[in-house]
């Protein structure tokens, strides 16, 4: 009923960047709150950045001032712009949102599929 669809990840040497994208489809009402979340192989999964429909923002202590969430309500897509990448940011990123959806109005949360970043020289 709702998907998510990531794209942007890839290779990039240390301090390099780049910017991942997340588009959310299907029967949408409302997007209360989006966001980033990242797994290293063997760890949990762990939260990125959020945002929310006020433009509320939430960052890991480990990306502040390195990485930026942003939306476009109209598109209902987000982005994570990851400037000066470290080694210890590689991982699978997954999108998230907490979605109102119609026709029952029921919110749920959405995972999309992930997308690998490997930051290595």
């Amino acid at each position: 009923q709702v998907q998510l669809a990531e794209s942007g990840g890839g290779l990039v040497q240390p301090g390099g960047s780049l910017r991942l994208s997340c588009i959310a489809s299907g029967r949408i009402f409302s997007i209360n709150v989006m966001g980033w979340y990242r797994q290293v192989s063997g760890k949990q999964r762990e939260l990125v950045a959020t945002i929310t429909n006020v433009d509320d923002t939430n960052y890991a202590d480990s990306v502040k001032g390195r990485f930026t969430i942003a939306r476009d309500a109209n598109m209902n897509t987000w982005y994570l712009q990851m400037n000066n990448l470290k080694p210890e940011d590689t991982g699978v990123y997954y999108c998230n949102a907490d979605v109102q959806r119609y026709p029952d109005y029921y919110d749920e949360d959405y995972w999309g599929k992930g997308t690998l970043v490997t930051v290595s020289s």
